[in-house]
């Protein structure tokens, strides 16, 4: 019997989502709803209204989106512009129209401009231009955050958004060409270490920085926040751990156990020089994170043999 509330989770497939998902069915009388995309299509607004009038949840996580890295980003603009907007749209409206009593917008680091002063507060949205290859997928996401605030301010919508750093962890992506730094290294480092191959060229001088959160730790503090937070607006969540992608790719040859050279390509796009999240919001509230980035990389490894390593 279920006696807490209804809890939606959109994306409960992707890394963030089917985290908040694993961790909120390790609540007591957790009452936590999916659907599938099969089952529901986000970006249809018919199917999204006739859903929440159906359920009417009581919380929802937005968790769904079409995400990538540096390629995908810089190549599949048009796709990751219209695809989140339609989401978002579709998803927070119904929601509010249907009884959403709290709604959490998961977002991501990249809304905050290229140059941030740091670590980046939640107040240096809008102060400066963003990140060139990411801008469309940026500018989504800006988007739903402002939608949230908008409903928050003219109907007393009770809906906020998270903004994770660099997230990795189980169920990351590991497509060749469209994951995330972390993902992208470790599905190198282990075909090269199965083929033999005497090194591995990772992108960029490696100079940049990058704080790393473990979806794990990420989703804790998502159910923390719904539990514990109610004013509206952004929440910062990071782990406070800062790395180079040169140390990071060192890791990773020392995690996955890969014998071969590392060769840095400096021809190739660095990103953002560096970022690294403001979470005193967060830590102020009370939570703190549990995982070293090394602990996470070989939690996430063990995982990727056992389940993913078909994918190369």
């Amino acid at each position: 019997m279920h006696n807490g509330p209804k809890i939606y989770v959109a994306g409960h497939r992707g890394m963030v989502g089917s985290a908040i998902t694993r961790r909120l069915l390790e609540e007591e009388n957790a009452h936590v709803i999916t659907r599938s995309h099969d089952e529901l299509s986000l970006d249809d607004a018919a199917a999204v209204e006739e859903f929440f009038a159906a359920e009417r949840p009581d919380v929802v996580v937005l968790a769904a989106a079409k995400v990538g890295g540096i390629i995908a980003n810089a190549t599949l603009g048009a796709d990751f512009i219209r695809e989140n907007l339609m989401i978002q749209t579709n998803v927070i409206d119904s929601a509010y129209r249907n009884g959403t009593q709290k709604f959490m917008f998961l977002g991501s680091s990249c809304i905050y401009p290229k140059y941030a002063e740091q670590p980046i507060t939640e107040e240096a949205l809008l102060t400066g231009p963003l990140e060139e290859t990411n801008r469309p997928y940026a500018i989504a996401k800006i988007a739903g955050i402002t939608m949230c605030d908008a409903y928050a301010r003219q109907y007393g919508f009770n809906a906020f958004a998270v903004m994770p750093s660099n997230v990795y962890g189980i169920g990351d992506n590991f497509h060749p060409e469209y994951s995330h730094v972390v993902a992208g290294l470790m599905r190198r480092f282990h075909e090269a270490k199965l083929s033999g191959q005497p090194k591995v060229v990772v992108w960029g001088s490696g100079s940049p920085l990058r704080e790393l959160v473990d979806a794990d730790d990420l989703a804790d503090a998502c159910v923390f926040l719904l539990r514990n937070y109610d004013d509206g607006g952004i929440v910062n969540v990071g782990s406070g751990q800062e790395i180079s992608i040169r140390d990071l790719a060192l890791l990773m040859k020392v995690v996955v156990g890969y014998d071969g050279e590392v060769e840095f390509d400096a021809t190739r796009p660095d990103g953002t020089p560096r970022k690294i999240m403001d979470s005193s919001k967060l830590r102020a509230l009370g939570w703190q994170p549990t995982l070293t980035i090394e602990a996470g990389l070989k939690k996430m490894y063990a995982w990727f043999v056992e389940s993913q390593a078909d994918v190369c």
